[in-house]
């Protein structure tokens, strides 16, 4: 019989993302943002005929979608290369080449924020005249004229919400990811939404529910994230549902229905529910996926869905109610069936001061298993590894490595309390975490002490910097994606729109020098001995090059054995499908050249 090798990088890889989508209101076309085509474009299908067609192409990475509520256009946001200066284009709703909409110099940002009803008036913020706190702006879109609406200050100022009449204005103040107030305007008066700003909490995802009345998400004397209610008239804040040891995410009101479709973050999967606040009826819907990425209701009702599993790439799915979840696309990877691929377990290990942390163990099939493990910290730090598809390891489970990923300190998922721990503390409390998760792994046999490589990327690259310098003995070798190196510079090269955060979110450079200089992974360079892989977007505006580039370089000057791979036209993270599988090819040898 004819025998086929094992499978290669390039068909794990070969699975395209879809990052975003819409719907129209009539249902008769679906838009998708995707690399289909090995670059990401915009793709269409004509409901309910399910062919994906080519519908703009622009060969960039999306931050939003949008359908004129007339169908007279889209509407989409696009950056280059990665840089995230991302801008507003129009397209006729035929699909076609993104017409300049509202951009300008290509350093600044433009972020789309609300459409008329009617589809004449485009609401944005923009980073133009105010770099780190932004202004909201309206444009007309018939007769061009262009209205400052509102001039952020203090903090980075995000408009979320406009009521039917244009008349009432919900914004959003960032003061650290876990500190976001928000407050509404009304002619010249101002409310929060909550009764205490001072108080540190989070208040998002606002919606007008009629003129008067704004619902939104919020934290707000709680661990968790419930749906509360802001009276316009009353100037009343009041909770309105609260899901048991679950936050909500994301939610959409159907106002037809007048019911709210919202999800949960619950650990390391997402939940979904239907909530009608009438007669407060609360229903938990099943999902084809265990992480829900966005969700879209119509006006008829029918709900669509993108989300993900760790064994089923991203696709987008429908839902009508009465009967099973329709998928609409059929993402898969080449050659491979959801049985061929790895769903991890669910552990939890006591960390060094008794902290109980949640991870995820995969483990290779027993007949491709090589006995090496990776251990990867998550990305952040205020996320954390979840069970969704990653191309990646799934690849490297294929080859045989098992893979390790704590939520450590700081991870989503687990309460307010828990994501804050990481504030102003990123090099402690989390690396003890991991060298808690790394004894673990030893002491159930799970890892050997001589097999175990370190992998991260963004703030996991910069954890597997500093445990690499400070821990060297764990490892065999070490791999840093885009990792900070030096907080001193890192808090310094941030984008504009993140300074305000940064206090509160790592602290101050002069007053807090001496950590600082103890939680940098260049402080530790004697102690990086062991092979390394470093890797860096040019166009990175998160983690800058030069985070790469002055590790390497004070690395090799110690004739350290370290390669570096920069992609030019990437920014924080793969967007071109041949970049992503040069990348972990890379990868994949690097690993096995130092399993000996």
């Amino acid at each position: 019989m004819i025998q086929f090798p094992k499978p290669t990088v390039e068909q794990f890889f070969r699975t395209y993302d879809i990052s975003d989508f819409t719907v129209r209101d009539d249902e008769k076309q679906l838009i998708f943002s995707s690399n289909l085509n090995g670059k990401v474009n915009l793709w269409a299908m004509d409901l309910p005929t399910l062919f994906p067609y080519l519908f703009a192409h622009y060969d960039q990475s999306t931050s939003f979608l949008k359908v004129d509520p007339l169908n007279r256009y889209v509407l989409a946001g696009f950056d280059q290369d990665g840089d995230e200066n991302h801008q507003i284009y129009a397209m006729p709703i035929e699909g076609g080449l993104p017409q300049p909409l509202i951009t300008g110099n290509p350093e600044e940002k433009y972020y789309y924020a609300h459409l008329s009803e009617d589809g004449k008036r485009l609401y944005y913020m923009t980073s133009e005249g105010n770099p780190s706190f932004l202004n909201a702006h309206v444009r007309n879109l018939e007769d061009r004229s262009d209205t400052l609406l509102n001039e952020g200050a203090k903090s980075t100022t995000y408009l979320e919400a406009v009521s039917e009449d244009e008349q009432a204005f919900v914004f959003t103040q960032s003061l650290a990811n876990t500190y976001v107030l928000a407050f509404v305007k009304v002619g010249d008066e101002t409310h929060y939404l909550t009764p205490n700003p001072e108080k540190v909490h989070v208040a998002f995802d606002s919606v007008f529910v009629d003129d008067s009345s704004i619902y939104f998400l919020t934290d707000y004397d709680s661990d968790f994230v419930y749906l509360a209610r802001f009276d316009v008239e009353e100037k009343a804040f009041s909770e309105v549902l609260k899901v048991e040891n679950e936050s909500m995410q994301s939610m959409k009101w159907n106002k037809e229905q007048k019911v709210f479709y919202f999800y949960t973050e619950k650990g390391v999967t997402d939940l979904l529910y239907r909530f009608e606040p009438e007669t407060e009826k609360l229903e938990q819907i099943p999902t084809p996926v265990d992480i829900i990425d966005k969700i879209q209701v119509t006006k008829a009702g029918n709900l669509y869905l993108l989300g993900t599993s760790a064994t089923k790439p991203h696709n987008i799915f429908q839902w009508q109610g009465d009967s099973d979840w329709k998928p609409l696309t059929d993402n898969r990877v080449l050659g491979l069936t959801e049985e061929d691929m790895v769903d991890p377990e669910e552990v939890n290990f006591n960390s060094y001061d008794g902290l109980e942390i949640e991870a995820l163990l995969f483990k290779p099939k027993p007949e491709n298993d090589n006995g090496h493990t990776i251990f990867w910290p998550h990305g952040g730090p205020q996320y954390a590894e979840r069970k969704q598809f990653r191309s990646m390891f799934q690849c490297f489970l294929n080859r045989g490595y098992t893979i390790f990923a704590p939520n450590f300190r700081g991870s989503t998922g687990y309460g307010s309390a828990f994501v804050k721990m990481v504030e102003q503390d990123w090099g402690e409390g989390p690396r003890l975490d991991c060298i808690a998760a790394i004894e673990w792994l030893f002491d159930n046999k799970v890892a050997e002490r001589e097999k175990l490589f370190l992998v991260g990327g963004s703030y996991g690259g910069y954890m597997a910097l500093l445990l690499h310098g400070r821990h060297p003995e764990y490892f065999k070798a070490v791999v840093d994606i885009f990792g900070v190196s030096n907080l001193f510079t890192f808090v310094e090269s941030v984008p504009p729109h993140w300074k305000p955060i940064m206090e509160r979110w790592l602290g101050d450079p002069e007053r807090d020098k001496e950590r600082f200089t103890k939680d940098s992974p260049v402080t530790y360079l004697d102690g990086m001995e062991k092979p390394m892989l470093v890797i860096q977007g040019a166009k990175d505006p998160r983690v800058v090059k030069e985070e790469s580039d002055q590790i390497v370089a004070k690395l090799k000057e110690k004739g350290r054995d370290v390669e570096y791979l920069v992609l030019d036209d990437e920014g924080h993270g793969f967007s071109k499908k041949e970049n992503e599988i040069k990348v972990y090819s890379a990868m994949l040898d690097f690993l096995e050249k130092h399993q000996g």
